[in-house]
């Protein structure tokens, strides 16, 4: 199946006002509701603007089509997950490094856990979409987050911090995306809140210090 293009799904107006930003807020949960009902393929634009009680025509004032509408709903998530983050990030400013390799494997995990049923709706249905330059820049934010903090960090001595924060990102991603790809248990989830944040703290302790080769 041809992806559309991303130039093709960008909102046709972003909300300036609060009541804008409220009709934008209904509209999206409507359509996560919607997803979870009826699945994407029986999705509609007039089933999302009933459920979210406003006009077709609103809808249209913001998004063309289906698939525009579809689309804001995952970059929608992708930022949810990258506030959290950066709200982590801020927190942890400072910390030594086995507090940051907890704290970010934990926010991630939170933030991607945080409403199972929804992620996976949405999960569901990113793959319809070249996520490329989404992907790309959430990497590179997480990449600069981290390397940040590993720069404040009172025992870091990284000779390639940067290359370091790369790997340390690609790890909280990866890993969370096999196991939420393999109709993961509870006891999967678990497993993962346990085990990541000691992951990340063996890979920095490993990396800290080691001159760059």
């Amino acid at each position: 199946m041809t992806r559309p293009a991303p130039a093709l799904l960008k909102p046709r107006k972003t909300p300036q006002q609060t009541r804008s930003a409220a009709t934008i807020g209904a509209i999206h949960e409507a359509t996560i509701q919607v997803l979870l009902a009826e699945g994407a393929g029986r999705l509609t634009t007039t089933r999302v603007a009933e459920r979210a009680g406003v006009s077709v025509g609103t809808m249209y004032q913001y998004y063309p089509h289906k698939q525009a509408l579809l689309y804001a709903i995952v970059d929608r998530h992708l930022q949810t997950i990258m506030d959290a983050m950066m709200a982590a990030a801020e927190r942890l400013t400072g910390s030594d490094l086995a507090v940051v390799a907890e704290g970010l494997a934990t926010a991630w995990l939170d933030a991607k856990t945080a409403d199972m049923v929804a992620s996976r709706a949405i999960y569901a249905i990113a793959s319809d979409f070249d996520l490329t330059e989404v992907m790309a820049r959430g990497m590179k934010l997480m990449t600069n987050v981290i390397a940040t903090l590993l720069a404040a960090a009172p025992d870091a001595r990284f000779a390639r911090r940067d290359a370091v924060a790369f790997m340390l990102a690609a790890m909280l991603g990866g890993s969370v995306r096999v196991v939420m790809e393999s109709s993961p248990t509870d006891e999967d989830f678990a497993c993962l809140r346990q085990e990541l944040p000691r992951a990340c703290h063996a890979y920095l302790v490993a990396a800290n210090g080691v001159a760059d080769r």
